[in-house]
């Protein structure tokens, strides 16, 4: 942990309630990517920010959106994102890898191929107990979803995010 950041709590309400509310439609104040790659990182960002109303404005590493010309990879991109969310020791959002068992609402879901390469980005919105891919519920976009159950999705890897907290 960097000692130079106080850090706040996420806010999982705040994040969920952006997801369910832009799950099925776009906010206007960001660009859609659905015809450039897909629009699922990009959603989860503003998730992600709903829930911690801040940004990393660092050039090339920081995670950020001015306009769709000026922002950061980790932004839009999924490979990017998550190497934001796990190496992050600056101002915003951190994550650790978990296991599905540990998972809660407000964490991020990514797929990956068994190469490694990170495809897909999903925000948790709920859970059951016990904690399957049957009852982890998500929403995403490009494919947009509310209330999906994990386990209707074929993927090879997935790596589960937990955000830790905001560095603010």
């Amino acid at each position: 942990m960097n000692p130079n950041y106080p850090i706040k709590n996420y806010d999982v309400t705040k994040a969920i309630h952006y997801a369910h509310t832009y799950s099925m439609s776009r906010n206007p104040k960001y660009l859609d990517f659905s015809n450039l790659g897909g629009d699922c990182t990009n959603f989860i960002s503003q998730c992600l920010y709903a829930g911690s109303g801040v940004s990393n404005d660092t050039p090339v590493y920081g995670w950020y959106y001015i306009n769709a010309y000026n922002r950061s990879a980790s932004w839009s991109g999924a490979r990017f994102l998550y190497k934001f969310l796990t190496k992050n020791e600056g101002i915003g959002p951190f994550a650790i890898e978990v296991t599905l068992p540990e998972i809660l609402p407000g964490d991020v879901i990514q797929f990956a191929k068994n190469n490694g390469l990170i495809y897909h980005s999903l925000i948790v919105v709920e859970i059951g107990h016990p904690i399957t891919a049957d009852n982890v519920l998500v929403s995403t976009h490009t494919v947009d979803v509310d209330y999906m159950p994990l386990s209707s999705y074929d993927y090879e890897v997935a790596h589960f995010l937990h955000i830790e907290g905001i560095r603010i």
